[in-house]
């Protein structure tokens, strides 16, 4: 693989405001041919941050549900899959399955390769290193210098979340904050260390924080355009990654005061399912879906499949096309766990957030506000929710694992509280001791199908050197042991082409020997 951190040429994505459905960017390619006469004035350096955001937008939603394998489909929130092309596997954490080289298409391969995130991290070192150029006076909006600095922001912002992203995945991934302009110059880049990574993704969002206002210029954008919050936000998540706890607290403290994000209303289903069609004011970053070919159905080798999270998780009445059971079924005794038939089962999330509760293919439902459906009979239903990165709820729960982390047990419990006083739960009655893992039981049921749980018990079995792992769930799937866990087994492989491409990307340590 020649340095995949250059990308001499890709086509900018139309990127489309949610409210207004205004068209943020044009397609247009940008390449270093055009380089040197592209970045000229305001507007183009807005189109260029806006790819950006595509190539982002590209690697979350790779096989239409990325975002969701990676965060959420190893873990006990899913049962194996009854059939599927590698999708038995991706669950199981077998990643090391084979998959010949030419099977490109292949759900495997595409999620052990990083190019598309680093296609994102090429097109924001372009920014950076172009915008900065830009005079003032080509500038059109009242406040120039506001506006140049909020693009700048935006890609230091982006390059930070992906490189976190990456590292969450793969552990050590190349680092590279440089664009180089001649792809004859480019050079294959191994591996950097996590720990260095981060620091660079801390260091990008201090950065950002300085140039970015707490609230988008663009009012129709809101989270789907990044704001201080977002960087914010951002940081917290990195330090709870690292387990720097008590920089967590300042960095959530940070968002839930000044940012101007409220709780969406959980009592009234229309409206707490409409805060994962996305724009609510409980979101701080989301990736745009509203896209008239996202998650469209494609094309298998054992049949056609409707590639987004809509289609994989709902069935009739939510799906229309799917008149049988949900093709990745979901854990019922997760999901007893954390919603018990008892004096909470009131809980508005189970209540709104759920459908078929108590029989034998339960499914949730958060995700079937915005289906939409095209093609010949109306048969390929498309699913228009953005990607909610980060939430409220979300941050306002990191906090609370961070104090429990650090021992102040008073706060955590208090924010936990709120929480669930919020869903109409009543009080965490337990002890101290058990205070953190209540709170990773909470981000469960708070953010059940949100992209985070994956994460959430990683930091669970670090916390506790192994000892509460829960990964496995109830379906049999011996996905990750102590043993496993403790040499890095929640990390993917790197797919076998990229090292064919690339011989200084070594395999990551726990399948070294295993591919």
């Amino acid at each position: 693989m020649k340095r995949i951190l250059n990308i001499t040429l890709f086509c900018l994505l139309a990127f489309i405001f949610l409210s207004s459905c205004k068209k943020f960017l044009e397609k247009r390619p940008i390449n270093q041919a055009t380089d040197s006469n592209f970045w000229t004035n305001e507007a183009e350096a807005n189109n260029g941050v806006a790819g950006a955001y595509a190539m982002l937008r590209t690697a979350m939603n790779e096989m239409g549900f990325a975002h969701y394998y990676y965060g959420d489909f190893s873990t006990d929130e899913f049962l194996v899959p009854p059939a599927g092309e590698d999708y038995q596997q991706i669950n199981r954490i077998e990643w090391n399955f084979f998959v010949a080289t030419t099977e490109l298409h292949r759900a495997m391969i595409r999620l052990r390769r990083w190019d598309n995130f680093y296609r994102a991290v090429d097109q924001s070192n372009r920014c950076l290193e172009f915008i900065g150029k830009i005079p003032l006076d080509k500038f059109t909006s009242t406040n120039k210098t506001e506006a140049k600095n909020a693009l700048l922001g935006e890609a230091y912002f982006i390059r930070a979340f992906t490189y976190f992203y990456m590292s969450r995945i793969w552990g050590d991934v190349p680092l590279s904050t440089e664009f180089i302009a001649d792809a004859a110059k480019a050079v294959n880049l191994p591996r950097t260390q996590q720990a260095l990574v981060l620091n660079q993704c801390i260091k990008d969002l201090e950065t950002a924080i300085g140039l970015m206002a707490w609230k988008p210029n663009f009012t129709t954008s809101r989270a789907i355009r990044v704001s201080r919050g977002a960087a914010y936000a951002l940081l917290a998540h990195i330090y709870a990654w690292k387990g720097d706890y008590a920089k967590v607290i300042p960095a959530a403290d940070s968002v839930i005061a000044k940012g101007g994000y409220t709780y969406v209303n959980r009592a009234n289903q229309a409206t707490y399912l409409s805060m994962f069609k996305g724009n609510s004011t409980e979101g701080i970053f989301e990736i745009s879906q509203n896209a008239n070919n996202e998650g469209s159905a494609i094309a298998t080798s054992y049949g056609t499949i409707i590639n987004n999270v809509a289609g994989r998780t709902l069935k009739s009445p939510y799906l229309a096309t799917n008149t049988g059971n949900s093709y990745f079924p979901l854990d019922r005794t997760t999901l007893s766990t954390l919603f018990p038939d008892n004096a909470d089962s009131n809980d508005y999330r189970r209540k709104n957030g759920f459908a078929f509760w108590g029989t034998t293919d339960p499914i949730t439902i958060k995700y079937s506000s915005g289906v939409i459906y095209s093609g010949t009979n109306n048969t390929s239903p498309l699913s228009l929710h953005n990607i909610v990165v980060f939430r409220l709820a979300d941050i306002a729960l990191l906090k609370a694992e961070a104090l429990a982390a650090t021992s102040d047990f008073g706060g955590a419990r208090t924010i936990l509280n709120q929480i669930r006083t919020l869903n109409n739960v009543s009080p965490y009655t337990g002890s101290d001791n058990t205070l953190f893992a209540a709170v990773i039981d909470e981000r469960t049921r708070e953010l059940f199908l949100e992209g985070h749980h994956f994460y959430d018990l990683v930091r669970l079995g670090k916390k506790t050197n192994g000892a509460d792992l829960r990964f496995n769930g109830s379906s049999g799937a011996a996905r990750m042991d102590n043993a496993q866990f403790q040499q890095g087994k929640y990390y993917w492989p790197v797919d076998p082409i990229t090292i064919i491409s690339n011989p200084l990307v070594t395999q990551t340590p726990y399948w070294a020997d295993k591919m």
